[in-house]
């Protein structure tokens, strides 16, 4: 039987790389964005062009109720949930004394409070059946922290502690939790780098070059597959050695 994967935020660089990988492994697809719409359409059609089996489903998760209706979507149209990833986030590059203070709440809402409340819900499918995995997108800034992202960083470092504590909870129940921590990813969340900036932050990782959505893709798909099913809490980290 097809499993199924739910991945949300899934039109951005990273999204759309964990869409590809999870289809050409032969999951049907449950594609969630918030605005990128068409974006995410031209994704499900290019998938079923192709034999594959995909639906989008668009909600922003900061808005109350938005989790648990998105679960019940993917359930209500392809019967089950076996891999959820939180991949949902965005990113705030401001000192923290001059951060909004609503702005930094929706922040934290989208990269740690979703990601709680749709395991809540996948997990009550995945209970059903005693199997499942949840794979948490965190950064390494959620392990060292990044000056100017401080939001940012508080959030998916509490990604890492949820993925801890939840793994202990459903290990009873054959569900494994695990996150992933992406370092620098060429993607449009690092748009705001300039090219000498880019050449600076790759001089201090020590394979030479920014991570692609696949580095990550890749990561989650192993966690996910049968290769890790001894594998709980954890946080791999993929950053070509910017973190050590």
């Amino acid at each position: 039987m097809k499993k199924i994967v739910l991945i949300t935020g899934a039109s951005g660089g990273i999204g759309e790389a964990l869409v590809r990988a999870f289809a050409q492994s032969g999951y049907g697809v449950a594609i969630h964005c918030s605005e990128s719409i068409e974006k995410a359409q031209k994704l499900e059609n290019e998938l079923k062009e192709n034999g594959g089996d995909a639906a989008v489903f668009r909600c922003d998760l900061s808005n109350d109720g938005a989790p648990k209706w998105l679960v019940d979507s993917v359930i209500g149209h392809f019967g089950r949930i076996d891999v959820l990833v939180n991949n949902a986030g965005v990113s705030l590059v401001s000192p923290f004394l001059d951060t909004d203070e609503k702005e930094g709440e929706r922040l934290i809402k989208i990269n740690l409070t979703a990601a709680i409340e749709c395991s809540k819900y996948a997990a009550e499918d995945m209970l059903k059946r005693k199997s499942g995995s949840i794979i948490n997108i965190s950064s390494v800034w959620g392990i060292c922290g990044a000056s100017c992202e401080v939001y940012y960083s508080a959030a998916k470092a509490g990604i890492i502690g949820f993925t801890k504590a939840l793994a202990s909870e459903l290990a009873p129940s054959n569900i494994r939790v695990n996150s992933v921590a992406p370092g620098v990813i060429d993607t449009k969340m690092n748009s705001c780098f300039s090219e000498s900036d880019k050449k600076a932050i790759i001089d201090e990782i020590p394979m030479g070059r920014m991570g692609s959505g696949y580095d990550v893709a890749n990561a989650a798909l192993f966690l996910a597959s049968n290769a890790a099913d001894y594998i709980t809490g954890q946080t791999l980290n993929v950053s070509g050695g910017f973190l050590i």
